[in-house]
């Protein structure tokens, strides 16, 4: 059995093998050091030169890899006892050894049982060491592998993406509020400028470079406003109704503009920081729904793996929760999509489809979430196959036609078309007529005046 502690490895041999194959009652044999030793006994002790030495050969461990030393002792005892089985806790540090020492290992649910007796009984196992020393050991051991869990934690990756676009939303909010402001202040002295020059960027970069609109008639703006526009500004500067204002006021005015600018630009750089590490961490997810939704759905769920457990149902209704619990009070019906309304895969579908587009994006959504969390390709294959049976999907809902999506998609159901085959009846005029009927035969009268 190989085990590794605080400073040190150490390998037990196990002396009575019937008693394991009792998994149930395995406990009993290690409720007391005397037990214990009867059980197993101390075969190989190897210590380390420092911490750093042991934090290697610890994280080594739990990442399922053969460190140095470890090889170098399981080369020695492969020499002495190779016809001895390996008793490991992790299967794929099993799978490594055998692969690359050719050394027999076992893994069950009674090594599992025997390790957790072996770890309870360590102090009496291993002699000579008091226990005040050994939890010192443990615990600077402990903080030495949380720190560098931390230090290369891919899950901080995440923490970036849930900072960025929470920062972005912010910038969108604040920029709006100050757009607005400007629009409203300078409005004052001219108002026909807003109506004018729709877009809030060129609008402050106008402001900021004429200031008083007096100076609009010998500008040149040519650079920001097309030459139509341009004329119609300098026409309607002419002929303004806004009130005057001073120097001093048009100054504080360019510089919310500038501040306005400024923050623009920070945002189109933030926004690509963004997408550059949603297509690193995440690319079959930003392939399917977008950089910034899948951004959003991640900050939801607090990091990428978090998210990759939850099913799709949960992933289509992730941010209408609120929603959600409010139908389920009040018994009326459930929202139909969350976060996930935003991706233009649901955007591009009319509103009798979006339900059932969200649900079908929201499963394969779930599928490339999965992929890369979990996954180690790094490819956005996956993601784009995705999002063509989607697009196909849509396609066919759009056109009200029949295919099956699953599998090669070449069973068209051929359905004729409903053709109106109704007669048109001509209207008999007959019927209209209003002369007297004069019937055929003649009467006795005439009859008489012809004799």
């Amino acid at each position: 059995t190989k085990y590794s502690c605080v400073s040190w490895f150490f390998f037990l041999q196990v002396l009575n093998e019937k008693k394991l194959q009792e998994v149930d009652s395995l406990w009993k044999e290690f409720e007391t050091p005397e037990k214990a030793n009867k059980i197993v006994k101390l075969k190989h002790f190897e210590k380390f030169q420092d911490t750093t030495e042991a934090l290697a050969a610890s994280t080594a461990l739990v990442e399922g890899k053969l460190s140095k030393n470890l090889k170098k002792i399981l080369k020695k005892i492969v020499a002495k006892d190779a016809h001895e089985q390996l008793a490991v806790a992790d299967a794929k540090l099993g799978g490594v050894i055998k692969e690359k020492l050719n050394l027999s290992c076992i893994h069950s649910p009674m090594v599992t049982e025997l390790m957790r007796g072996i770890r309870s009984q360590i102090e009496g196992l291993i002699t000579g060491l008091p226990s005040r020393e050994m939890a010192a050991m443990c615990l600077g051991l402990a903080h030495s592998l949380s720190r560098y869990k931390l230090k290369f934690s891919p899950d901080k990756v995440d923490t970036m993406i849930i900072q960025a676009i929470s920062l972005l939303d912010d910038l969108d909010k604040e920029l709006n509020n100050y757009i607005m402001r400007c629009r409203e202040w300078y409005g004052w002295h001219f108002p026909e400028l807003g109506k004018i020059i729709t877009d809030n960027l060129t609008y402050c970069k106008c402001v900021r470079k004429v200031g008083d609109r007096s100076n609009f008639a010998s500008s040149d703006v040519s650079d920001i406003l097309p030459e139509e526009i341009e004329e119609d500004v300098k026409a309607a500067a002419e002929i303004s109704m806004g009130t005057e204002v001073s120097e001093e006021d048009i100054n504080n005015i360019i510089h919310l503009c500038d501040q306005v600018i400024e923050i623009s630009e920070y945002r189109t750089q933030l926004y690509d920081y963004l997408k550059n590490r949603m297509m690193a961490i995440a690319p079959n997810l930003t392939v399917m729904v977008g950089e910034l939704v899948g951004a959003r759905l991640i900050a939801h769920a607090g990091s990428l793996l978090n998210l990759a457990k939850h099913p799709a149902s949960t992933v289509q209704l992730l941010g209408a929760e609120k929603a959600l619990f409010r139908a389920l009070k009040t018994k009326r019906d459930t929202p139909k999509f969350g976060l996930i309304y935003h991706a233009s895969l649901v955007g591009q579908s009319n509103t009798k489809n979006k339900g059932k587009i969200s649900r079908m994006l929201a499963a394969k959504t779930a599928l490339t979430i999965r992929y890369d969390a979990l996954g180690e390709n790094t490819s956005a294959e996956m993601g784009a196959e995705n999002r063509l049976k989607v697009e196909t999907r849509l396609r066919l809902l759009e056109e009200r036609g029949i295919r099956r999506i699953s599998g090669t998609g070449k069973a068209l159901a051929k359905t004729d078309k409903y053709q109106n085959k109704s007669e048109v009846k001509v209207f008999d005029p007959s019927g209209d007529s209003t002369l007297p009927v004069v019937s055929k035969k003649r009467k006795i009268q005439e009859v008489d005046e012809q004799d």
